[in-house]
C-alpha cells in the first residue's frame, strides 16, 4: 500500500514540476501581491479620516486645523463638488477655511462625527452647514460594490472552469469536427452566462433590497443595461484565460490574479479619493473599476444615460476586444 502511495504522491509532484507554468505562477503570485499590497498600503502610519478643503492647493501653515496628523486633506474645487461626496461617505468632512470657517458633515458618519470634534477644537467658531439631500448610509454605498464582486466572481470563475472541464473532459475535441466555429461556440458560452449573471443579479438586487432598503435614486432599466454590458466584458475576459490551456492549477491561479486586483483597487470595499494618481490610473484599467463608478452614479445621484456613457462605451469595448481575443487565442485541443 504504502509503495502504491509513494508511487502516485511522486508522479502528482512529476507533473507539478514539469508544467513549467503553473510552477512559475505558483512561486510568482504571492511575491506579486505581496509586492502590491505594499506599494499600496505600505509606507508611514496612514490617515484614519479623509476631509476635503475647498482649495485648489492645500497650504497646512493656513490653518492649524491643516495640521493635524492622521488627516487626509483633499483639495475640493467647490462646495457643489464636494457635498455629494459627504453623502457617500467619499470623505468625512468637508471645510472652508477661508474668511469665516464652515463645514459640511454627512451625520449618519460615524467617523464624520469624530473628526468634527477635532475641527471644533481648533476652530470653535466653525459654523456647520447642512448637507444638502439624503444622506447616504455607507450599506447603500458598498451594496453595488458587493453585487459588482459577486458579478465578476461569477463571470470570470463560472466561464473560465467551464471552458477548462470541457476541453479536459474531450467534450471540445469532439465539438471540432463539427461545422461550429471557435468564435460561435465562445459567443454561445458568453451568451449563456450573461443570462445567468442577469436573472442571479436581479434576485440579489430584489433580495436584498427588500431586507436592507438600499438608497436608489436612478432608473432600473440603465442598471439593467450597466450589468449587461459590464458582465459582457468581464465574460469575455475570463474566457480569455481559459482559451488556450488546460491546466486546472493555472487557470485557477491567472483567475486569481486578475480578481484579487480588482478587489483591492476596484472600489468594493472603499473609495479611491484622496488615493495617489498612479492607483486610480491603474483601477481605471479594470472593467469592474467603470462598472462600479457607474453603478454608484445611477442609484446614488440618479445619474442618466449621458453622465455613464464612458463607463458603458469602455465596457462595450473591452468585450468586443476581449471577445475576439479570446476567439483568437482559443484552441479546442491543447497537448
Amino acid at each position: 500500500m504504502m509503495r502504491r502511495l509513494f508511487a502516485v504522491w511522486y508522479a502528482r509532484n512529476l507533473e507539478f514540476l514539469r508544467d513549467r507554468g503553473t510552477m512559475i505562477f505558483t512561486l510568482l503570485l504571492p511575491i506579486s501581491l505581496v509586492v502590491g499590497m505594499g506599494f499600496v498600503f505600505g509606507g508611514p502610519a496612514r490617515p484614519i479620516f479623509k476631509v476635503g478643503v475647498i482649495a485648489t492647493q492645500i497650504d497646512t501653515r493656513s490653518h492649524p486645523f491643516l495640521q493635524e496628523r492622521y488627516i487626509d486633506f483633499v483639495p475640493i474645487a467647490s462646495a457643489a463638488e464636494g457635498i455629494p461626496k459627504i453623502g457617500h461617505q467619499s470623505i468625512d468632512l468637508l471645510v472652508d477655511l477661508e474668511g469665516s470657517p464652515r463645514y459640511w458633515v454627512n451625520t449618519d458618519a460615524p467617523k464624520g462625527y469624530i473628526v468634527e470634534k477635532l475641527l471644533l477644537a481648533a476652530a470653535p467658531g466653525a459654523q456647520r452647514q447642512q448637507v444638502t439631500g439624503a444622506a447616504v448610509r455607507y450599506v447603500d454605498w458598498l451594496f453595488p460594490g458587493i453585487l459588482g464582486m459577486n458579478l465578476m466572481f461569477s463571470c470570470l470563475f463560472g466561464v473560465g472552469y467551464v471552458v477548462l472541464r470541457y476541453r479536459k473532459s474531450g467534450f471540445l475535441k469532439r465539438l471540432r469536427a463539427t461545422p461550429l466555429t471557435a468564435f460561435e461556440f465562445l459567443t454561445a458560452q458568453v451568451l449563456s452566462r450573461l443570462c445567468l449573471i442577469v436573472l442571479v443579479t436581479t434576485i440579489l438586487y430584489v433580495g436584498i433590497g427588500t431586507v436592507i432598503h438600499f438608497h436608489s435614486a436612478g432608473n432600473v432599466l440603465l442598471l439593467l443595461l450597466l450589468v449587461l454590458v459590464g458582465a459582457l466584458s468581464l465574460i469575455s475576459l475570463g474566457l480569455i484565460v481559459a482559451a488556450g490551456i488546460s491546466s486546472e492549477e493555472l487557470v485557477g491561479g491567472l483567475l486569481n490574479l486578475l480578481t484579487w486586483p480588482m478587489m483591492l483597487v476596484s472600489g468594493i470595499w472603499f473609495s479611491l479619493e484622496g488615493s495617489p494618481p498612479w492607483v486610480r490610473w491603474v483601477a481605471h484599467i479594470f472593467p469592474l473599476t467603470h462598472l462600479l463608478e457607474a453603478a454608484r452614479a445611477v442609484m446614488l445621484d440618479g445619474a442618466g444615460l449621458a453622465q455613464i456613457a464612458p463607463n458603458l462605451i469602455y465596457l462595450a469595448v473591452t468585450a468586443v476586444v476581449f471577445l475576439f481575443i479570446g476567439a483568437w487565442a482559443f484552441r479546442w485541443r491543447v497537448e
